[in-house]
């Protein structure tokens, strides 16, 4: 086919760039095949000319699928018939639109099947890692955002996912990129590309008896050179290698250079291979030898020493130059260009004994057979200080003549052969072996090129050809010198073709390719040249001698040696496994499973399952899985289409037992869009048929007369139904009359809609998937109010809004015999002995028989009060719960609420009673619950989101005192409890004031008390039940733990008046803290929020102590000890009031510490000050007020100091300043002395410290400490490391910036020599203040870790360093 250049220097052919004249047509690809492919699109723009089964063709090999395993089908119709694969007609006669317009196509199944992968060659697409970047569709450089150059640099064939399943075309196969590996690949595919290292390792026997195979480093290269030269895969993985060297998978994410791999990697073959005939296999190939000499120009004497190298470094441009050498040749020249020492350089001659001009360079005197040229791209810039890479251009030829390298001077051998003098080394110097003199020239049998023995005639007269080398392989890096990606080209000895290993990726490229590696651009080599070219060039050059009598062949499959053929099968063996493995892998369908176990609840597992499998056999397999046998017979199962998240059954599987897996599922998919179901039944019930396209409705019978819900029953309804007919269904199901029949839609966003229309369909009343909804049909008159007024809302606003709260008694709680007492004045009629701790206590029978009555009273009284009593009048009377708290109140004629709280404290009893004797019986009439209830009864169905706090509470009270203390809500168990209502809105009581939380605005105080000092108390008492612990709720102890049922409308104020009874005292004399994570807990004051941030099984733990009055505020002191290793000490909580002063709150304070802490101290040598974590702030004067001076919030800090003298500070204007001495010549700090100035003046402060400390003014320097308090440094850095004597006048500007209490201040005598430390006294000095300052917890700067390092372990891995860390 004829080429022609493209726009993009890319060749394409000539028919394609004529069809660019005619119309094009884009299509749209959707590959819907499985879900991870659901989300992406191919994008196609073909002449309008291109045929159906081009187009296949096409789709094809974007997509990676074998062609006819697959349909097309239009996107806007995908019932219509799929596009026919095989027909030669034209898209524009197909009805596809040309001219820019989107063709929506849907990639398909065929026939149930899903598409096949393009190839089966290889085990590496799941593990590779290949999709790691764009460089899979790149044969050569990868294109850099921003790199000029790059993307033209060759043409790129576009890759397709599946394509790298496939060995390469060039029969060469690619190493897979690990993350960052870039730098390992390209040197092991030239490694493997030279004959002479593949040979030799190939000859190399592994032998297990003595070395691990794992660790061993030359044998996990054999077997990696194996499958790189047989496997049949496209790329095979380092990772066996990379764990030979040691390495974990962290180094995989390591950027490394690939020169320092190849000495740190050639090291560790040398020491593997000690005492085997490979032993000196890196130095026959790839050591030369050179001398490094001085010679005087006076006398001739010279001194030198010879070194041995692995690769040559070549500059790229010399220091301080403008220009870059232009070749390898200028570069190799400038290398042994011989430098003068002259001036204040010269040479000191032994021969002289004075100080002569010499010249000083390097010979070569030996090359090895392959010869390793490194550029020098990366270099520092010292005006940037930054290091760069340096892009200039440099030629480099096929064949390199090393000949005009050698030494030819005419010259005997030195006289003295000295190299002590030898001068330092080159800057660029090689990597030398030996530094010792090596004054011997055939220590080993030499295979490279050795001149040094021989006269300079017969140097002269060696034929050129012996020192020709040719390059097969150029190692070329992309990037930047932070960073970038390697790849190798490399010329194939077998056949001169010139191959691109880019990790997984070979391809064949030419002697054009080659020269783009040069680098630079085609303008000229100035200064600035590199900044504009592009940023892949050679980095790596690998030149082979040319001579035939030593020149090998990579040796052929059939002429291994037995061990490698060995391993050749073991590998082949091991290469069928996997594929058989992926065979069955690809034919395997992999599911989520669940399955409502009748014991261990909801399961989930994966079903794997062979696609020609059937339903039957499937059925089976997931009934071993879920562990059935035993429990439910295998008749009783069955597995359904099932959708987890809306817990949606979609259909069963009726008469399709011997159908295939396959096709049931549509194929074997790496994820599916729906899942599996093991449903169970008793032998008694049987299996109803699910259809497509029915929804599955969760029905809970309302009983208003028990105010109950029961649990849900499944029915399964269409759509299209109308709510008459839904009704009908509903009837037949639970036995419920359809005539008076009220069904609530619980919808999303929880909020109830009352289902009346009859003929409106469920759609339009929007049902989905899965739903639910609530019953209740009774002959009561409160289906004829309002929805939203009626009992039935009312029930299920409570269940929708209750949460269940775990809550910790106190250790030692007073009991409950004020309240009792209480009770009796108010009431006058409670009989109920309470024996407390004296005598045996009632059984819980007796004492529920005996308030039988009394809760029959109670619900009484309460159903009357909803009925008859008015808003308003209900508001004033529950303001009387405030007799309850206060034993000296007078007795109140209503005496409702005595039973109440009489009731309160009786069911306190009971729980008590029942929590002691392990056991107890329930009245069925009047629903007391005990520990034996069901776990059905017990976790109700509850929200777990939170409730906006400004919902209005229903002010009926119908359902609230009677059901706190008579009725369990019987609410549903299981797995509903995501879906309930969090939120209910009461339209029919929007705006009226009447509720707790509109009581009072909540202006951030955290009282419990009116402006005139009385309780304030809800209209509405909202549900509230508490019962003890079961040892299965809690891991606290059940004895003194509550399960408290309770509406998160209800304010923390009404909470705390229902736990009274509970906890025994009134609600202002206990505390509510909230456990967190960890076992934290924040005390919860503000008493007009509700308990919306709640939800189910949060704990709270209750403690005893004085609850906050209005404008308290709860206060944490901490003792200052400012020369103390721990400078905060927490010493108490109290309680600081708004209004109150300093000196009031210190005169209230010092009596608690007397008590609490032991400590008696006098008023006026205490201060309290700011907190601010452990930084000491603003110091407070005795006449500041809290909230007006003095800005006071909840669970606030502050610290208490005590002073030696009488406080210093009187007006706000001073400033307390914290100083501390630094004497370099003992290299120790002082302790902390406090300094008291009138203004933020410099002057003044370096007077006070002049005065105090005795420095002269003038030799006094000062500087401010770093950090938090105490500003904690080392020793060995506060001299320099700190901002000494800034040049500023006040304190209040950059860079003190002090301008509040609490500074901390270094100052030292100028004249002062620091101490001189020696060595072992600084490591010592370093190890204490290290140990210092980690005690602290301040940081160490003169430990910095280090950048880590290229290393490969010979024992396996790196040894863990205790210390390190």
């Amino acid at each position: 086919m004829e080429m022609v250049p493209s726009e993009e220097n890319q060749f394409v052919p000539k028919e394609i760039q004529n069809a660019a004249e005619e119309p094009r047509v884009l299509c749209i690809i959707q590959d819907i095949t499985s879900a991870k492919t659901v989300n992406e699109r191919l994008t196609l723009n073909l002449p309008a000319s291109t045929t159906l089964s081009k187009l296949y063709e096409d789709v094809a090999h974007k997509a990676g699928y074998v062609n006819g395993t697959f349909d097309l089908a239009w996107g806007n119709t995908p019932e219509m018939a799929p596009l026919d694969h095989n027909s030669e007609m034209s898209l524009s006669d197909s009805g596809f639109e040309p001219g820019g317009k989107r063709n929506f196509l849907q990639l398909t199944d065929k026939d149930g099947e899903q598409p096949q992968i393009a190839s089966d060659e290889s085990g590496t697409a799941d593990s590779s890692g290949l999709d790691d970047s764009s460089q899979e569709r790149f044969i050569g450089p990868l294109p850099r955002d921003g790199t000029a150059g790059c993307s033209g640099d060759y043409s790129s064939p576009s890759y397709s996912y599946s394509s790298i399943l496939s060995k390469s075309e060039t029969g060469y196969v690619g190493l897979v990129n690990q993350a960052m590996t870039c730098y390992l690949n390209s040197l092991l595919q030239t490694l493997f590309m030279t004959p002479e290292f593949r040979n030799a390792l190939y000859n190399w026997e592994f032998e297990e008896s003595e070395e691990d195979p794992v660790t061993s480093i030359p044998y996990q290269l054999q077997r990696l050179f194996v499958l790189l030269q047989t496997s049949k895969k496209r790329a095979i993985e380092t990772t066996d290698v990379t764990r030979s060297f040691g390495w974990d998978s962290s180094e995989a994410w390591q950027q490394h250079d690939i020169q320092e791999l190849c000495r740190v990697m050639f090291d560790a073959l040398e020491q593997k291979w000690k005492q085997t005939e490979q032993a000196d296999l890196i130095n026959q190939l790839y050591q030369g030898k050179l001398k490094d000499y001085v010679r005087c120009l006076e006398c001739g004497y010279e001194s030198w020493r010879i070194d041995t190298y692995l690769d040559i470094p070549l500059v790229i441009r010399p220091f301080g130059a403008s220009q870059a050498y232009g070749s390898v040749e200028e570069a190799l020249q400038a290398f042994i260009q011989p430098e003068t020492l002259d001036g204040p350089n010269q040479y000191f001659c032994e021969r002289c004994k004075k100080k002569c001009d010499a010249r000083k360079g390097l010979r070569f005197l030996h090359f090895p057979y392959l010869l390793t040229l490194q550029l020098k791209r990366f270099d520092f810039d010292y005006t940037t200080m930054h290091r760069i890479k340096l892009n200039d251009r440099m030629t480099f030829p096929e064949e390199l003549d090393m000949s005009p390298f050698i030494d030819v001077e005419d010259e005997k051998s030195p006289q003295t052969e000295s190299c002590t003098d030898s001068g330092a080394e080159n800057e660029g110097s090689c990597h030398s072996d030996q530094m010792s003199n090596d004054f011997s020239t055939d220590d080993c049998v030499d295979e490279g090129i050795c001149l040094d023995s021989t006269s300079s005639t017969e140097r002269v007269l060696k034929p050129k050809s012996l020192l020709t080398f040719e390059l097969f392989s150029v190692m070329v890096h992309s990037g930047s010198a932070a960073g970038g990606h390697y790849y190798a080209c490399i010329k194939s000895f077998s056949d001169g073709q010139w191959y691109s290993f880019n990790d997984q990726h070979v391809s064949k490229i030419t002697q054009d390719d080659i020269r783009k590696t040069y680098g630079g651009s085609s303008g000229s080599r100035g200064y600035y040249s590199s900044a504009f070219a592009s940023s892949t060039n050679a980095y790596m050059l690998i030149y082979r001698l040319k001579d035939p009598s030593r020149n090998a062949k990579y040796l052929a499959v059939d002429d291994f040696p037995e061990h490698i053929k060995s391993l050749v099968q073991k590998e082949k063996e091991s290469e069928e496994q996997e594929k058989r493995q992926r065979e069955i892998e690809r034919n395997t369908c992999k599911i989520k499973l669940f399955c409502m176990h009748p014991v261990k609840m909801m399961l989930e597992s994966k079903l794997e399952v062979h696609k020609d499998k059937t339903l039957r056999e499937a059925t089976e397999m997931a009934y071993k899985l879920m562990e059935l046998e035993g429990v439910v017979p295998l008749d009783c199962c069955r597995l359904v289409k099932y959708d987890e998240f809306h817990e949606y059954l979609e259909r069963s599987y009726e008469g399709e037992e011997d159908t295939p897996m396959g096709l049931l599922l549509g194929g074997v998919k790496s994820s599916y869009m729906f899942d599996l179901l093991l449903e169970t039944r008793r032998p008694e019930q049987v299996f109803q048929p699910y259809k497509p396209g029915e929804v599955m409705v969760k029905v809970h019978v309302v009983d208003l007369k028990s105010e109950t819900i029961a649990s849900p029953i499944s029915v399964r309804a269409y759509l299209n139904q109308t709510i008459t007919e839904f009704k009908q269904l509903i009837a037949q199901a639970t036995g419920l009359s359809a005539e008076t029949m009220r069904v609530v839609l619980e919808r999303c966003y929880n909020d109830l809609r009352l289902l009346y229309v009859p003929n409106k369909t469920l759609k339009a009343e929007g049902f989905f998937r899965s739903n639910k909804v609530f019953v209740e049909s009774s002959e009561s008159t409160d289906h004829q109010v309002a929805f939203t007024d009626s009992l039935l809302w009312k029930l299920l606003d409570r269940h929708g809004n209750t949460i269940r709260l775990l809550v910790l008694l106190p250790e030692q709680s007073p009991g409950t015999l004020a309240n009792r007492t209480l009770c009796q004045k108010v009431g006058g009629d409670s009989d109920v002995p309470f024996d407390g701790s004296k005598g045996n206590r009632k059984s819980v029978e007796a004492i529920l028989e005996e308030s039988t009555e009394k809760l029959k009273n109670l619900s009484l009284q309460q159903q009357q009060q909803g009925s008859s009593t008015s808003d308003s009048q209900k508001s004033s009377d529950a303001s009387d719960f405030e007799h309850i708290e206060s034993p000296t109140q007078e007795a109140d004629s209503n005496s409702s609420l005595c039973v109440a709280a009489d009731n309160r404290e009786l069911e306190n009893r009971i729980r008590a009673t029942a929590g002691s004797s392990g056991g107890a019986s329930s009245d069925p009439e009047n629903h007391f619950a005990c520990e034996e209830r069901s776990d059905s009864e017990v976790n109700n169905d509850r929200s777990t989101s939170s409730v906006d706090s400004d919902i209005l509470s229903s002010s009926h009270s119908s359902d609230t005192l009677c059901n706190a203390d008579s009725g369990p809500i019987q609410l549903a168990n299981g797995l509903d409890s995501h879906s309930i209502t969090s939120s209910r809105r009461s339209k029919a009581h929007e705006g009226k004031k009447e509720t707790w939380d509109t009581a009072e605005e909540d202006s951030g105080t955290d009282s419990e008390y009116d402006d005139n000092g009385k309780s304030k108390a809800e209209a509405q008492y909202l549900y509230f039940r508490a019962e003890p612990c079961s040892q299965d709720d809690s891991s606290w102890d059940a004895q003194k733990c509550l399960v408290v049922h309770v509406d998160k409308r209800i304010t923390l104020a009404a909470f705390k008046q229902n736990l009274e009874p509970y906890v025994g005292v009134t609600s202002t004399q206990f505390k509510v803290f909230r456990v967190y994570a960890n076992n934290q807990e924040f005390e919860s004051v503000r008493l007009n929020e509700t308990l919306s941030s709640f939800s189910d099984d949060n704990k709270i733990t209750i403690r005893l102590g004085r609850a906050l009055k209005k404008g308290e505020y709860r206060v944490k002191v901490y003792q200052l000890l400012v020369n103390e290793p721990e400078p905060c000490k927490f010493l108490v909580d109290t309680v600081f009031a708004k209004g109150m002063t300093v000196r009031q709150s210190k005169e209230e304070l010092l009596p608690q510490l007397k008590e609490q802490c032991k400590l008696d101290l006098s008023i006026d040598r205490v201060r309290l000050r700011k907190k601010t974590w452990k930084n000491p702030g603003t110091v407070f004067l005795d006449y500041h007020v809290y909230e007006e001076d003095i800005s006071i919030s909840s669970n606030w800090e502050v610290f208490l100091e005590v002073l030696n003298e009488p406080e210093k500070m009187k007006s706000m204007s001073q400033l307390a300043v914290l100083t501390r001495r630094w004497s370099p010549a003992t290299m120790k700090l002082g302790p902390f002395q406090e300094v008291i100035l009138e203004s933020s003046s410099v002057e003044e402060l370096k007077e006070k410290l002049s005065e105090m400390s005795g420095i002269p003014l003038e030799n006094l320097e000062f500087a401010k400490g770093r950090g938090t308090f105490p500003c904690d440094i080392s020793v060995l850095e506060i001299h320099q490391d700190l901002d000494w004597n800034p040049k500023v006048s006040t304190l209040n500007v950059w860079p003190l910036y002090i301008c509040d209490d609490g500074a901390v201040v270094f100052y030292r005598d100028s004249t002062e020599e620091p101490m001189e430390l020696s060595e072992d006294e600084r490591n010592e000095l370093m190890k204490k203040e290290s140990s210092r300052l980690l005690k602290t917890g301040h940081r160490v700067s003169y430990s910095p870790r280090k950048e880590k390092a290229l290393k490969i372990y010979l024992d396996g891995g790196p040894a863990k360093d205790p210390g390190q860390d």
